[in-house]
């Protein structure tokens, strides 16, 4: 497949899942009567933007043909940290910094051992899942950050332009990586990596570094996702971000991304995020069980696997 058959393919996908997002938001238009009211959609974007910039970054991570599990825990970590800091006294950039830093660090050493040692990246991130999760519970002690700031959950709930404050991040991280992925040598250079990595060495590509930096990069937006998370919450909760994978990797697929690797964007991303947000909002108005969303989003996992595995073999 050429990649202008690739690109259109995605776009194509991505117009489909728009199509699914206009349906299911006039079916909750028409069976409930609070989903398109101002707050409602303005509670829907603070959530996509969450999970969008996790998509986000994971979709990054599979256009190598890789995976990144440790996003929730990742994120929670940040979070304990990032409020920790806080309520100690810390101005506000310097714990930005320091978790940025740190998530950064954190998909650096994902990349590292991925590419230097050949740990597929199943194990690899799966290992920092349970480490970060560890270090998350054992720094808090298992119990919940308080005493935050309350100008961190007032920008969370605050609003530009009738945008909430929190979805800018979101529009930002998604015009960056669709820059860097469409614009730039070093998304060139990611694109060949997960189409074929063998040929994209040959060919003078650095291999290690553009791992290591996709997952660099993956880790720096898990540090994002936690900073926000940390103001929506407006505390820590070493249990948080549970799941956030499976939400992550469904998003990806969901908006074109292929595990195989070599196809995938942050509009796509976005969209699939964007049918997530929505399913968990709309089963909070339908009165659905809660316990059923969990159920749904593996369905949604399962279903969206498969068929990317039907495509690629087609292909």
């Amino acid at each position: 497949m050429t990649n202008n058959k690739k690109f259109n393919f995605t776009w194509s996908t991505q117009a489909v899942i728009l199509l699914v997002v206009v349906a299911m938001w006039i079916f909750l238009s028409l069976t409930t009567e609070n989903f398109l009211t101002v707050s409602n959609i303005q509670n829907i974007l603070r959530q996509v933007t969450i999970q969008g910039i996790n998509a986000v970054g994971v979709t990054l991570v599979i256009i190598t043909a890789g995976i990144d599990l440790s996003v929730g825990s990742v994120v929670a970590l940040v979070n304990i940290l990032f409020a920790m800091l806080l309520v100690g006294g810390s101005p506000v950039w310097f714990g930005v910094l320091m978790v940025l830093a740190l998530a950064t660090g954190l998909g650096f050493v994902n990349g590292f051992f991925v590419h230097q040692f050949r740990v597929p990246p199943f194990i690899a991130t799966l290992a920092m899942m349970s480490i970060a999760r560890g270090a998350a519970l054992l720094i808090s002690g298992g119990r919940n950050v308080f005493g935050l700031p309350r100008s961190i959950a007032e920008f969370s709930s605050g609003t530009l332009l009738g945008i909430p404050n929190l979805f800018w991040f979101l529009i930002a991280v998604i015009g960056f990586m669709e820059f860097l992925l469409r614009k730039t040598t070093f998304g060139r250079y990611v694109y060949a990596v997960g189409s074929n990595p063998e040929a994209a060495r040959l060919s003078g590509i650095n291999i290690r570094w553009v791992v290591i930096g996709v997952y660099m990069i993956a880790g720096f937006l898990w540090g994002l996702s936690g900073i926000l998370e940390t103001s929506r919450l407006w505390m820590g909760v070493p249990s948080t971000g549970t799941g956030y994978e499976l939400d992550a990797i469904a998003a990806a697929v969901l908006g074109g991304a292929s595990l195989m690797g070599a196809q995938g964007s942050a509009i796509g991303a976005f969209l699939g995020a964007l049918v997530m947000a929505t399913i968990y909002n709309g089963s909070v108005l339908l009165n659905i069980n809660p316990f059923w969303q969990r159920i749904i989003v593996g369905i949604i996992l399962v279903i969206t696997v498969s068929i990317d595995q039907i495509r690629s073999r087609r292909a």
